[in-house]
């Protein structure tokens, strides 16, 4: 398929999302915990990864290479590579899904996608979205099922060519084992660990506040959420006192609700890792 068509079919996916927003986001809200505002805005940012994918893809050119041959033209061209196999986390139902799903279209590579058994709903809408708009019959496809099981499964055939992961370090490590097998290619999103440094001639209101609402974003469940902070001596006591002002005014709730910020935790199994990281912190010093 030309890449102007599927650019054509991308966009049109891209105008279903956004007139089913509302629908999606409350599922979406639903199935992970982000308060339904949140996943608007990730819904969004979800139509413009696929309408920048799609116009990236009818830019995908080549080049000429001078040879060191008289009479001799060298080319080199861009070429899908083949079919791609994407595993997802849990965290962004639709960012995530929809990076691994733009590219490969874009490329013009069709796709299997499993999406995290805890957040199906949003990958199954986008992938209505794309199908209603044209895209043909396998170059979309989207499973579910226990997750080493699938990738075992996926990553054995010969027919994969690519894969494409976002998650923890552990997972990437042993989906890129399955992978090398076959020799595919990998790319890896991996988990973050994310400093925040403030010197004392900061804005200290301002870096409270920016640090409060990314640490609260999504529960704190986000890879590039503030995890440590280094601060300069004499700045320390001024953005403790304004990061824990900002933090009490953070309305804690059901994602459902208006003005909730931080919904609740994706699962129980989250509780344990809080309750860890609390008692750390106590344990070397800190009060409650």
């Amino acid at each position: 398929m030309p890449a102007i068509k599927r650019q054509q079919i991308m966009e049109a996916g891209a105008r279903l999302l956004d007139e089913r927003k509302d629908a999606i986001a409350e599922n979406l809200t639903l199935e992970m915990g982000q308060p339904v505002k949140e996943a608007k805005l990730e819904l969004d940012f979800a139509s413009d990864v696929l309408r920048w994918y799609a116009e990236e893809g009818k830019r995908a050119y080549g080049r000429l290479v001078p040879s060191r041959v008289p009479g001799m033209r060298q080319m080199v061209t861009r070429e899908p590579v083949g079919p791609v196999a994407a595993f997802v986390a849990w965290n962004f139902p639709a960012v995530n899904v929809m990076r691994k799903v733009a590219g490969a279209l874009g490329a013009g590579c069709s796709i299997v996608i499993k999406a995290s058994e805890e957040t199906p709903a949003t990958c199954v809408a986008i992938a209505r979205c794309l199908q209603e708009a044209g895209l043909p019959d396998g170059a979309l496809n989207v499973v579910f099922g226990v997750p080493d099981d699938v990738s075992r499964h996926m990553l054995a055939s010969p027919v994969i060519r690519k894969l494409s992961f976002t998650g923890s370090v552990p997972v990437g490590k042993h989906l890129q084992k399955l992978a090398a097998d076959n020799l595919a290619r990998c790319t890896m999103e991996l988990g973050g660990h994310a400093p925040v440094i403030v010197f004392d001639d900061a804005d200290i209101e301002k870096t409270a506040r920016s640090a409060a609402a990314f640490k609260s974003r999504n529960a704190g469940q986000v890879c590039i959420s503030p995890t440590r902070f280094y601060v300069q001596e004499n700045a320390v006591d001024r953005l403790a006192e304004a990061f824990a002002n900002t933090a009490s005014e953070i309305k804690v709730g059901d994602g459902m609700e208006d003005g909730v910020a931080m919904g609740p935790l994706v699962a129980e199994r989250r509780l344990g890792v809080m309750q860890g990281f609390v008692d750390d912190a106590k344990a070397h010093g800190a009060e409650l």
